[in-house]
């Protein structure tokens, strides 16, 4: 029985008391059951109750009693304790605590899918670099935060698209363009312009896949090297993103929105919404009605759209395109975005509440042999996705980047990282997994497997050790519903190190394989069912975060 099967159970009670009579209240519309922290309180702890007693005008111990008597009689739960005000402690059979090992490996790849957010159409946008040159250390944070938030939504049942802003118009891309030009030509980098080996490699390609472009005027020239340097530089990110794991399924162009006259289209539609105004000379949109500190400014007084101009047609884009809830995955320089961005939704007629969200990601440092790793030599004064994958590795990258909030700032070991020891979080999850792996290989060369369903004895596994992966293993689908409401992937990678260390302690007390020429049991099997739904778990947890389960190391 998981959480989730506990939780209807609970409810259900509790309906059945509201329908004798015996209790005044509305049944309520979900019940949250957690594992204790003391084990000898049961497998499960409810606080309904509680919650329940102020409404239905009684004591909660004798409110919990009402519930308590009909959960005793459901097979499958071995007994309930009322305990202290009116906590419900339950504690369920061996054998159907341990039939969750069962429905794990029935579910296979997709245990741990839920339907918490069926039906939502979610947009995600995350890294969204400016493609005047490679993506660095904070993009890469995105790149695994968003990535593996995009999965897990998805395992969650929401439709989502994930999606990448190319910022291919303004005034950034004129100083690529300007550094470009400045490097085929062997003239200084301009004072405001972009530095870096990368550049000078990005100028020779074009020279080299247009042999003639250093004999047309300078101002023909500026702008091919601006366009043809995007074009690669755009190539370069995509490359980098696709070798890291991140997958998007939309790259959106700026320049598209301007090109197409959208700009203008949400000009006119946020000023028939009564929210844009003319001072000075300049269109301006009334964000202060709505949490902003400032109004906006749309267009300038010599006729120039801004930014927030582009911020405003790329939101309205979005949901345009269906998307119900819009989530932007900004880097900590980007604070000030958030009430403007919400803003823009309210002034559309949107809810800014449900509509958009703004999550704000906080800095990264490496540090090697003690000291901090401040610039890459490619770059010349950041250092890139490509440095942190030949330093640590994908797996390394995306499980550390991924396993604290997102609103920490957080430090990467390369010598930790890069290490076989127990501080190497991923190299201890991924450890677990092997030893699993390992463990189904040896039982294999003495020539038995788990065996059909129906000779799996769930009640074997009633060890103290087995009971604790047990609840573990229970409690993933109910930790990937978690991770994707909060929108945070590191609760998933706290899980897999927790449950990691669960089933060391397991394999540590309790032996899987028969000793010798012993013969094989029926523990034997039971226990290699565990370990083979464990080993589902853990890979699957992994494949969330955008990691490899390897089945040796």
């Amino acid at each position: 029985m998981t959480p989730a099967e506990l939780s209807q159970a609970v409810q259900s009670a509790v309906r059945a008391a509201v329908e004798a009579g015996e209790l005044n209240v509305a049944a309520p519309a979900a019940v949250t059951v957690e594992r204790p922290k003391n084990r000898d309180h049961g497998d499960y702890a409810t606080n309904v109750a509680l919650q329940l007693a102020k409404a239905a005008g009684q004591p909660p111990r004798q409110v919990a009693e009402l519930v308590a008597g009909r959960l005793r009689e459901l097979p499958g739960v071995a007994k309930v304790d009322i305990a202290g005000p009116g906590f419900m402690n339950i504690t369920l059979g061996d054998a159907t605590r341990g039939e969750v090992a069962r429905s794990i490996l029935a579910a296979g790849p997709v245990y741990g899918h839920n339907d918490s957010f069926a039906g939502a159409r979610v947009n995600l946008e995350f890294v969204s670099a400016n493609p005047t040159g490679p993506i660095h250390i904070g993009g890469v944070r995105w790149a695994a935060l968003g990535d593996s938030l995009g999965r897990i939504l998805r395992a969650s049942g929401a439709e989502v698209t994930t999606e990448y802003y190319i910022n291919d118009a303004g005034v950034q891309m004129g100083k690529f363009g300007n550094s470009l030009l400045a490097a085929a030509n062997n003239r200084p980098v301009p004072e405001d312009g972009y530095v870096g080996e990368y550049i000078s490699d990005i100028a020779a390609q074009i020279i080299t896949e247009n042999p003639t472009i250093l004999s047309l005027p300078e101002d023909a020239q500026r702008e091919r090297f601006r366009t043809e340097g995007l074009r690669l530089m755009v190539a370069e990110i995509k490359r980098s993103m696709q070798e890291f794991g991140a997958h998007f399924d939309v790259w959106f162009s700026e320049k598209s929105l301007h090109d197409s006259g959208a700009v203008e289209k949400a000009v006119d539609r946020l000023r028939e919404q009564g929210h844009v105004f003319e001072l000075d000379g300049a269109t301006w949109l009334r964000t202060t009605d709505f949490g902003d500190d400032k109004d906006r400014v749309l267009i300038k007084a010599d006729g120039e759209t801004t930014y927030f101009a582009s911020d405003a047609a790329y939101y309205l884009s979005k949901r345009d395109r269906g998307h119900e809830v819009n989530v932007y995955m900004l880097g900590a320089d980007h604070h000030g975005y958030v009430n403007r961005l919400k803003a823009i939704a309210a002034c559309a007629g949107d809810d800014p509440t449900r509509n958009i969200e703004v999550l704000i990601g906080q800095f990264v440092k490496m540090l090697k042999d003690g000291q901090e790793v401040r610039m890459s030599k490619r770059a010349g004064n950041i250092i890139t996705i490509d440095d942190v994958v030949e330093w640590i590795g994908v797996d390394a990258a995306r499980y550390t980047l991924s396993r604290s909030p997102s609103d920490s700032t957080i430090t990467l070991d390369i010598n930790v990282l890069t290490s076989t020891s127990n501080e190497n979080h991923v190299y201890y999850v991924q450890y677990a997994h092997s030893r699993m792996c390992s463990i189904q290989r040896n039982a294999a060369a003495l020539g038995f497997d788990k065996g059909p369903t129906e000779g799996f004895k769930p009640e074997l596994l009633n060890t103290p050790a087995e009971t604790e992966l047990l609840g573990a293993l229970a409690d993933f689908p109910s930790e990937v519903s978690k991770a994707g409401r909060f929108r945070e992937p590191h609760h998933i990678a706290r899980y897999l190190e927790e449950t990691a260390g669960s089933y060391h302690r397991f394999n540590d007390q309790c032996r899987v394989l028969p000793f010798g020429d012993d013969e094989v049991t029926d523990l034997n099997r039971s226990r290699l069912w565990l370990v083979e739904a464990t080993r589902t778990v853990i890979a699957n947890g992994l494949a969330l975060l955008g990691v490899s389960a390897p089945e040796r190391m």
